[in-house]
């Protein structure tokens, strides 16, 4: 069974107390250097794969191929881009690689380029540092704030990326020329740190001009200032493959200057979709503290959720250009539990546990995470939502056949042979579901297949299972079934 939290995806956590000094002379007393960012990398990644502990902690489906990829480019010393239809992991990998810089750096006190005490690369730096000596300032950054992200737009400007001319400082007297009236624009500010571009053949062609220096030369050019800044980062990027053709492209030059270029998927396996489901899916909507906070799915459904997931990417209607996002399976997971929690709040059901009978609230709620090819005409909609109704049953019945495939349900079945009916619906109670059918054979058994742990069994997990077997031996053609709105009647 997976229970639905209010579980947030692993951040980084930031340890309480910086290192203690505080000046450039007891830091100078401690034997540290400073070290380039992407060598700082480099050398957590390698401790950690020494250690034989994971390195891009929460990455799912990855291990045996975009992993080893990004480790051999961080290693490498590259900047990469990631390329991968939507959906896929990618910005979510590209935070994770904060995890694997040093939990605290020194910085120059007041810098607005993060600029490690004992090298400095701004006027201001040099000048504090000749001011004070020893005693200039040293304060501690954390991991977490030594990344930048920005969201490729259009309307993007290299004044945003790069910098322009603060006419603040100018008002203030400073000549046009001084490199100290620059207002630094997102990449300087990530200095000593990990800069990421989402969505990267959306940026104008010029303002990716502008790129073309830091990935290099590393350094920034403003207004034709004279202004030489060794910055020192690693720069990610991410692209969809369309995007090079449809709304934009990476320039050929741009490209040429990424050390490596990594190629994402969906998950391969079975197995990958339903952890990366399980890790993933969350019902933040809800609060805490009742029953009614803590949904459980299934672990069958969960599966059905993750086979109607891959049915639908593998369909031959829909555009696989756009790929179906990894948002589409965890949304249908969450809306599946929302479903539960809806009926246990109207029946008075002690604890929500979704049933098959949930499953059909997925459709509606997706609809627009899909496009289909070919779509055009007036009743292109109720196709869709035809063809997604029959991936789910398809992904409904193969459930049923890997988890109940020679499990004896013939009991069950001869329930309905003196012409007994049972009725659910998504508000129908697990009480008033399973008093309609008395004793049902072969339960135990049943609840094992399914996943659920010995002594931990309730009335509303008996009805989760029994809801599948019903809908599996329809789905065999050994039942009949009637569907009227949310009513479903299963019959001989």
């Amino acid at each position: 069974m997976v229970e639905v939290t209010d579980a947030a995806p692993q951040q980084t956590s930031q340890s309480p107390t910086p290192p203690a000094p505080t000046t450039l002379g007891e830091l100078r007393a401690t034997g540290v250097t400073a070290r380039p960012v992407k060598a700082e990398l480099r050398a957590n990644l390698l401790a950690r794969l020494a250690a034989g502990e994971p390195t891009l902690p929460g990455i799912v489906g990855f291990e045996d191929t975009v992993v080893p990829e990004v480790e051999r480019a961080l290693i490498a010393g590259h900047d990469l881009v990631l390329l991968g239809e939507r959906g896929q992991g990618k910005t979510r990998l590209i935070r994770t690689l904060v995890g694997l810089l040093d939990e605290w750096t020194p910085v120059l006190v007041g810098s607005e380029l993060n600029e490690h005490p004992l090298a400095p690369i701004s006027v201001w730096g040099h000048r504090q540092v000749a001011e004070h000596g020893d005693a200039t300032p040293v304060g501690w950054q954390h991991r977490s704030e030594r990344f930048g992200e920005k969201l490729a737009t259009p309307d993007t400007s290299v004044g945003d990326l790069i910098g322009d001319v603060d006419p603040i400082k100018v008002a203030e007297g400073r000549t046009l020329g001084d490199p100290e009236t620059v207002h630094y624009g997102l990449v300087p500010r990530t200095n000593r740190g990990i800069f990421s571009i989402n969505e990267l053949p959306d940026l104008a062609e010029r303002i990716q001009v502008a790129l073309l220096n830091v990935l290099e030369e590393r350094d920034i050019q403003i207004r034709g200032y004279r202004v030489r800044l060794p910055l020192d980062l690693l720069l990610v990027a991410s692209a969809n493959p369309e995007d090079y053709t449809n709304r934009g492209r990476i320039i050929t030059p741009l490209k040429d200057r990424f050390g490596a270029e990594v190629r994402t998927h969906y998950p391969i396996e079975l197995a990958d979709e339903i952890r990366l489901l399980k890790q993933e899916a969350q019902t933040s909507w809800l609060g805490a503290g009742s029953d009614l906070d803590s949904p459980i799915v299934p672990e069958h459904l969960v599966e059905i959720v993750a086979r109607f997931t891959r049915l639908v990417r593998e369909s031959s209607q829909v555009d696989q250009r756009s790929g179906v996002s990894a948002r589409f399976a965890i949304a249908g997971l969450e809306t599946v539990a929302a479903s539960a929690v809806r009926r246990a709040a109207v029946a008075g059901e002690a604890r929500p546990v979704a049933r098959v009978v949930d499953l059909p609230s997925i459709v509606p709620a997706s609809r627009g995470k899909v496009e289909f090819a070919d779509s055009g005409s007036d009743n292109d909609d109720d196709r869709d939502m035809e063809v997604l109704e029959h991936l789910l049953r398809q992904a409904t019945a193969q459930t049923f056949r890997a988890r109940c495939g020679g499990l004896d349900l013939t009991g069950l079945q001869e329930h309905f042979t003196g012409g007994d009916t049972v009725e659910s619906g998504d508000l129908v109670s697990a009480t008033r579901l399973l008093g309609q059918l008395g004793t049902v054979p072969n339960l135990a058994q049943l609840l094992g297949r399914l996943g659920v742990p010995e002594g931990e069994e309730s009335a509303e997990q008996a009805a989760a299972a029994v809801e599948f077997a019903l809908e599996g031996l329809w789905l065999t053609r050994r039942l009949a079934k009637d569907t009227d709105g949310s009513r479903t009647i299963y019959g001989a």
